[in-house]
């Protein structure tokens, strides 16, 4: 595939295609942005939600259907995602996948037929699967944009160009079961140029009214406020020490509400949604979260060890397996386990250790190194 004739090296064409289905999709969508604008504002750059362009009915069941079954029936997500992380089943069924893709997202496809997108960023499958098939000659570079540390095979669709991953590992599974190496690129998974230019420890604590000889925990519900946030918050009200919580319960009133209401024997602030996440992972010690993609990353972006929490099967599990065998993050099972975990890792070395290891994890710069791998597969130099 090249640019088309008078875009290069004038204006490209760039599609950044999603999905909100979990918000770290299209967190990854807005970093992406950000960055090829940053770099050649000159282009032209859209971003859409696939799912803004099918029936209401087909976007409440793929967005709200994923979020409540992962809540409601984890075992039953599990079991999908083990079933059909399959290549040759993924493969065989690609096509009716497509079909229905197609029908339902009509208006997604007028708008790429007539935006005529040089290359195409997808940090959600969907749209690889409406636009993808056989590789044809004038079409976009398809470039898959992997959002997790493992890679499912819903990713490996056969007109991808270009397969962008979070670390050596989900490259090698990748090629082990069929994608060309050179079609694979470790780049690390998009976070904001935000988190590059976060303020150090000490200027964000300040800026957000933090002590300074107290630690900070940061406890992140993602942007949907999903997981037992009241009740992690609860179990580390019960740790010894001085503390200091920070509470982030993204665009879910009820829970802010519920969080707000609890009994809070360490200093405690409940926030909702909040454009304020890179300067909040400044300044603390240590992110108490489940380990979704962006999550992680944007907390290895700026060297933020993580204390997991009951991870869902699939993705999240995977994501982290990656962690703990690296050493950038503990888990608990469990909120009634946290307080053990919390002592045991602020007292002694261990909280360094996991902060030296997450700084070494870290790819503050993939969103730009994604941007400027696909635009030089798509011909373009520079």
């Amino acid at each position: 595939m090249r640019l088309t004739a008078g875009c290069y090296p004038g204006r490209v064409r760039v599609l950044i295609a999603t999905a909100t289905a979990g918000a770290g999709h299209l967190q990854a969508a807005n970093a992406l942005e950000e960055a090829w604008t940053a770099w050649r504002s000159e282009d032209r750059v859209q971003k859409v939600d696939v799912l803004d362009y099918t029936p209401a009915v087909y976007k409440k069941a793929y967005s709200d259907g994923y979020a409540k079954v992962v809540a409601k029936a984890p075992e039953l997500y599990a079991s999908f995602f083990e079933s059909t992380d399959d290549p040759v089943l993924a493969r065989l069924s690609s096509g009716l996948r497509r079909g229905v893709g197609r029908t339902a997202a009509r208006g997604f496809v007028d708008l790429v037929a007539g935006f005529r997108p040089d290359v195409v960023l997808a940090p959600h499958f969907l749209p690889l699967e409406i636009l993808g098939g056989a590789r044809q000659d004038g079409a976009p570079l398809l470039v898959s944009v992997v959002t997790d540390f493992e890679a499912h095979a819903f990713w490996m669709d056969p007109g991808v160009g270009l397969t962008c991953v979070a670390a050596p590992e989900t490259k090698a599974r990748l090629v082990a079961r069929g994608v060309p190496a050179r079609d694979v690129a470790v780049t690390g998974i998009p976070v904001s140029p935000r988190f590059a230019a976060a303020p150090g420890r000490a200027e964000a604590r300040r800026r957000h009214g933090l002590r300074d000889d107290s630690p900070v925990l940061l406890v992140l519900a993602g942007g949907f406020g999903m997981g037992p946030v009241a009740e992690v918050v609860a179990g580390l009200g019960r740790a010894a020490g001085p503390l200091q919580l920070v509470v982030v319960c993204g665009r879910n009133e009820p829970l802010r509400r519920k969080v707000a209401s609890l009994d809070h024997p360490h200093p405690t602030r409940v926030l909702g949604f909040t454009r304020e996440i890179p300067s909040l992972m400044a300044a603390a010690d240590l992110v108490v979260t489940k380990p979704g993609g962006l999550t992680v990353s944007e907390s290895l972006a700026l060297g933020r060890p993580l204390l997991v929490v009951n991870p869902i099967p699939g993705q999240e599990a995977a994501n982290s397996d990656f962690l703990l065998e690296r050493g950038a993050a503990v888990k608990a099972g469990r909120p009634e386990d946290l307080p053990a975990r919390v002592k045991a890792l602020f007292s002694g070395g261990r909280l360094a250790q996991l902060a030296r290891a997450a700084r070494k994890l870290g790819r503050p710069g993939a969103a730009d190194a994604v941007c400027r791998l696909a635009f030089k597969r798509a011909g373009g130099k520079g």
